[in-house]
């Protein structure tokens, strides 16, 4: 396999959706599995984030900057194509995803993004991996789903392939 799934996703209480047992970012990264047929590397949070999403909210803004993660990848160099897919907190990535790919050696490789929203889309996610995975080829041309919609996203991202 040359493709491989980095990914952040959270259950528990999510904007607009309500309590849910797999995050919607979780989701989406099990579609894109099956369709390109990938390894998967999902982000967990040394400390987990509480389950309701007020307390959530709060906390990860204390992350950012600082977000340790229970395991590191440390090499990607069995990997062409790498996907990153995250929620959109603030504008951009969980902080947990820059904890997970800023030491990483992205050189030669191809990165394509999906992001889950509510509202902001992309946002400045692609720029800022960009910013953090030295020596990719970023696809500017990421995918945006809205994380309500995330169960029913499949052709969607059969379409962005």
């Amino acid at each position: 396999m040359n493709n491989l799934i980095i990914y952040f996703s959270r259950a528990d209480e999510n904007y607009k959706v309500g309590y849910v047992e797999k995050g919607n970012t979780e989701i989406v990264a099990e579609y894109l599995k099956d369709l390109v047929g990938a390894d998967m590397f999902k982000i967990e949070p040394l400390v987990p984030y509480a389950k309701d999403y007020a307390t959530c909210i709060k906390e990860a803004k204390d992350r950012v900057g600082n977000a340790p993660i229970k395991d590191n990848l440390n090499d990607l160099s069995i990997y062409k194509t790498i996907y990153i897919l995250t929620p959109v907190y603030w504008g951009t990535y969980a902080p947990e995803v820059e904890t997970a790919i800023k030491s990483l050696d992205f050189t030669g490789k191809r990165v394509r993004v999906i992001t889950t929203h509510e509202g902001s889309g992309l946002a400045n996610v692609i720029s800022d991996i960009e910013k953090n995975c030295k020596g990719a080829d970023v696809d500017k041309n990421g995918l945006a789903i809205f994380g309500h919609e995330a169960k029913d996203s499949l052709e969607k991202i059969k379409e962005w392939l």
